[in-house]
């Protein structure tokens, strides 16, 4: 029986911008459980870049509870946050952000330095996922060397290498052409399929569906949350 990985209860954030205060969110509640592939989807300034923030432990909310893995994030101290965040958690961002004077196999391996591993085990390792990813045979390569695809493709190996409770992918095909998006929607299909957790910001519907379950967020509010029909041939698109 799968078990919660994320519990939001009446989660809030506000910002301060001068004289006006901005409330984000505005009493968010919501479940993920392990194996959980969910899209979050609605207009822009809706709260879906700061719910992401939230749930990627780089903001804390206002008022409410974020527990991630059981821990309750607010009672973590800014150091025991940013472990937690580095342990628990992978990012995967639509422009990749991946380090331009680093290797594809060096990439990768920038998150395995915080983990004590030995050289060798990390060289393993990342050159595992990079195989898992379809670049055996760019481990050499600079990500100026790579197509967009690729590039992405190396950002998802990064992703996985500290085996993360969750990856959270924030429009991860937004900078790629219509065939290289399909290969990453492909790959994150697999990555549900092989028991992984994900959650994915997108503004296409068409994207959402291909998750098990769409969160849609108006003006800080969760308007709905459905359970996806997921057809054969949206997953093959």
């Amino acid at each position: 029986m799968s078990v919660s990985v994320v519990q939001l209860q009446e989660v809030r954030k506000a910002y301060q911008i001068g004289p006006v205060v901005v409330e984000a969110l505005r009493g968010v509640s919501f479940d993920i459980r392990s194996g959980d592939y969910v899209s979050i989807m609605g207009p822009s300034g809706c709260g879906k870049s700061t719910l992401l923030n939230v749930l990627g432990c780089l903001d804390r909310p206002s008022n409410g509870r974020y527990l991630l893995g059981g821990q309750d994030t607010s009672e973590l101290d800014d150091d025991r946050l940013s472990f937690l965040r580095g342990s628990r958690l992978g990012f995967i961002f639509q422009s990749y952000n991946l380090i331009q004077q680093l290797t594809v196999l060096e990439n990768i391996e920038v998150p395995l330095y915080y983990q004590g591993l030995s050289e060798a085990e990390s060289r393993r390792r990342a050159g595992g996922l990079a195989e898992r990813v379809g670049l055996a045979n760019r481990l050499e390569h600079k990500p100026f060397e790579l197509s967009g695809g690729q590039q992405q493709r190396v950002a998802i190996a990064r992703a996985l290498a500290n085996d993360p409770l969750i990856l959270l992918a924030d429009e991860p095909t937004g900078n790629l052409d219509s065939g290289s998006g399909a290969e990453i929607l492909r790959l994150f299909d697999e990555l549900h399929e092989q028991g992984r957790t994900l959650v994915m910001v997108t503004h296409d519907p068409g994207i959402a569906r291909r998750a098990t379950r769409t969160i849609l967020l108006r003006d800080g509010l969760l308007e709905s949350d459905v359970a996806n029909e997921r057809e054969g041939a949206s997953r093959n698109a």
